[in-house]
């Protein structure tokens, strides 16, 4: 936390933070596999911009990779875990506007199990605002996320999709989305609200995928799909709304998560 190092019992933030009392933060979620951080410079880049977008003072992203960093060192290393990287607006006043105390940044690590081989998912009745003040930035404002999931594990999904205010296909909670249509690789544009995400950047780099607007429909009419994320990297998806797809994985999916293996382990910074 701000630079020093503490057990986790033993770290403490002010009631008054304005992280934990309007959300006003932003933060990273980064794989570490076998005591090694993956993309943590493409991470680290989109919480500079998320803290920009969200009108804070700019990070010390240099500051916050040697916290990471020795958090890492100091874990033990598990063989996967998840380091979670939060900055936030500090010590303000009780309310909405933010006071002139420094960002409080914080570094946690903890152990993360191995992702499913397949996933259900379920979408939801409220829409991603494509149009909002946060969007494409990754917030703690999770509330919307919460519910969503929550909604999703009520009808047998263990992640819940969006559609934005138009009716296209956008996003999961924490993943992005991909639809094989007609042997075509496809993922929502940016413009479509989704987050930018760094797992996803690197499956449009390396498999050839291509941004398009989608209908929502398009994900359960779909011949194969897969959730990507930081924690999943391309997770196939069995189920749409209790409804299975065609393949969990299809030959394109397979693919997709041969050559995210394959790249990702060539190099832990891409």
């Amino acid at each position: 936390m701000n630079g020093e190092l503490f057990p986790d019992d033993d770290a403490r933030i002010s009631v008054f933070d304005h992280g934990l009392v309007v959300g006003d933060g932003v933060f990273e979620t980064i794989k570490v596999a076998g005591g090694v951080p993956f993309a943590m410079t493409r991470h680290l880049q989109r919480l500079r911009k998320s803290a920009l977008g969200l009108g804070l003072p700019e990070p010390d992203i240099e500051q916050i990779r040697d916290g990471a960093l020795a958090v890492v060192a100091a874990s033990g290393g598990p063989p996967l875990a998840r380091l979670r990287v939060t900055v936030t607006g500090g010590k303000s006043p009780l309310g909405s506007e933010r006071g002139n105390s420094p960002l409080t940044a914080i570094v946690a690590m903890a152990e993360q199990p191995a992702p499913a081989a397949a996933v259900d998912v379920a979408t939801v009745p409220w829409p991603r605002n494509e149009r909002g003040a946060l969007s494409g930035l990754k917030t703690t404002s999770y509330g919307e996320n919460v519910r969503a999931l929550a909604y999703a594990a009520q009808r047998g999904g263990n992640e819940a999709i969006f559609a934005n205010t138009v009716g296209q296909l956008c996003e999961g909670t924490g993943t992005n989305v991909f639809v094989v249509i007609g042997g075509r690789l496809l993922t929502p544009p940016l413009t479509s609200g989704c987050l930018a995400g760094v797992t996803r950047a690197l499956v449009i780099e390396w498999a050839d995928a291509q941004e398009e607007d989608l209908p929502l429909s398009a994900l359960a009419s779909a011949d194969e799909a897969f959730l990507s994320g930081t924690t999943r990297d391309v997770q196939p998806i069995g189920k749409v709304d209790g409804v299975a797809l065609p393949a969990a994985p299809g030959p394109v999916t397979k693919k997709a998560a041969e050559i995210f293996a394959l790249r990702s382990a060539e190099s832990p910074d891409p």
